[in-house]
């Protein structure tokens, strides 16, 4: 049966795929239209906003690879064409603003190609789609009800940084372009930085300790009593032989491609689906370990320090650029993960394509006093340590401060033995 669904043919695949946009923007916006917050400007409001940051993952993409034999389908290039309103002027530069660093993750993906032509981890056009969307409700919010940002892309006001991955870095480009309705007169830098150096996502190549001991729990994730059985299970249901080397996040992962973009799923993933979301989820819980302190600090740390930076220097009048008023940061599930678990509002889902973490600066315009407020999706987070939405900043300080690592602090643990299991 399953060789008969592998050859099971995906004409109009590229239709469905565009079915699928609209059907995502159409869900959406009616989900934005529930969960909004307030308007960012309102002059009724004791708080007014000083700076926003905004963690996303990328959009939709081809899966990063295919379970052998069962899974695949037909992931043709046509499922990548860039629609027209998300073309911009754009250049990607290291952060100083020197040529681009090489991409060995991006080179890796580049060796194998799925059936169809494409390769492996690849911004598809709903993706895209979804990353202009993901703009347009932040145009929305921060210049159309609000006046907050400037009409027209600036790069004073704006700073864009992305992974040094081509899906995360398109991804940016397509948020930017329904952000700014495609209304810039100048280049718009995209910032990123070389593999080693990477902290927009844990670096398990980069840190010596996070190799260690996020590749031990990597191991043995799969090999725990109760994912093991299903694992066993599923590949029995699915008739992936016992040898091959496949867990719950690969199966997530290429489910969830298939059926963002219309391609054929096999049955038999009807009665499993809300256990591979289950079991994908259970490992990365145990590989990033958020009972241990320092799981979560090599894996976000110096991510969380610099936003808490960024809000510094903000209030202090000291940023770099003083008129920035929006930081942009394209990234992965695997950020945001962690990021949500050391904020204590890790709902156990995973972050579908596009989620966003955005965090909004406040003043009180009698007070002074400055306050943060976290959202997830759209959705205001009370995060545990804090007194209410509107965090005071000491409190959020004090909530992200058990995991907030400086670079000295990250490298030197990094380079630590003494956490390493016995």
């Amino acid at each position: 049966m399953n060789k008969l669904w592998v050859k099971a043919g995906v004409v109009g695949s590229v239709s469905a795929a565009f079915g699928s946009i609209l059907w995502s923007q159409q869900t959406s916006e009616s989900k934005a239209s529930r969960t909004s917050s307030p308007s960012a400007g309102d002059p009724n409001s004791p708080y007014e906003l000083q700076l926003v940051q905004v963690l996303f993952r990328h959009g939709a993409r081809t899966p990063l690879k295919s379970i052998p034999n069962v899974m695949e389908v037909q992931w043709v290039t046509t499922l990548l064409e860039p629609p027209p309103h998300t073309h911009i002027s754009y250049a990607v530069t290291d952060l100083s603003g020197g040529p681009r660093p090489s991409a060995p993750m991006e080179d890796n993906y580049r060796k194998s190609v799925l059936t169809g032509g494409s390769f492996p981890g690849q911004l598809t056009t709903l993706g895209m789609q979804q990353l202009y969307e993901l703009g347009k409700k932040l145009r929305q919010r921060y210049i159309e009800d609000s006046s907050f940002l400037s009409p027209a892309f600036s790069p004073a006001e704006v700073y864009v940084r992305s992974t040094n991955i081509w899906r995360t870095i398109e991804s940016a480009k397509c948020l930017v372009a329904g952000l700014f309705q495609q209304k810039q007169t100048e280049i718009v830098p995209i910032l990123t930085t070389e593999a080693e150096a990477e902290i927009l996502y844990p670096n398990f190549h980069g840190c010596k300790l996070l190799k260690i001991l996020g590749g031990h729990r990597w191991a043995q994730s799969s090999m725990l009593p109760d994912i093991a059985a299903d694992l066993q299970s599923i590949q029995e249901a699915l008739g992936i032989a016992a040898h091959q080397q496949v867990d719950f996040i690969l199966i997530r992962d290429d489910m969830v491609a298939r059926e963002t973009h219309g391609l054929p799923c096999p049955p038999v993933l009807d009665t499993w689906r809300n256990k591979v979301e289950q079991r994908a989820v259970d490992m990365m819980c145990y590989v990033y370990n958020p009972s241990k302190r320092e799981s979560l600090q090599l894996c976000v740390g110096p991510l969380l320090h610099i936003l808490l930076v960024n809000i510094e220097d903000k209030l202090q009048r000291v940023l770099q650029e003083p008129n920035r008023r929006l930081f942009l940061y394209s990234v992965h599930d695997t950020t945001l993960i962690p990021c949500l678990m050391a904020m204590g509002i890790f709902d156990m889902r995973w972050p579908p394509y596009a989620a966003d973490i955005t965090l909004e600066l406040y003043k009180h315009r009698q007070t002074k006093e400055a306050y943060v407020k976290v959202s997830y999706i759209g959705q205001d987070q009370l995060l545990p340590g804090c007194s209410g939405v509107y965090c005071p900043l000491q409190e959020f300080k004090q909530v992200l401060s058990a995991h907030s690592l400086s670079p000295d602090q990250y490298q030197s643990l990094c380079n630590s033995t003494e956490h390493l299991p016995k």
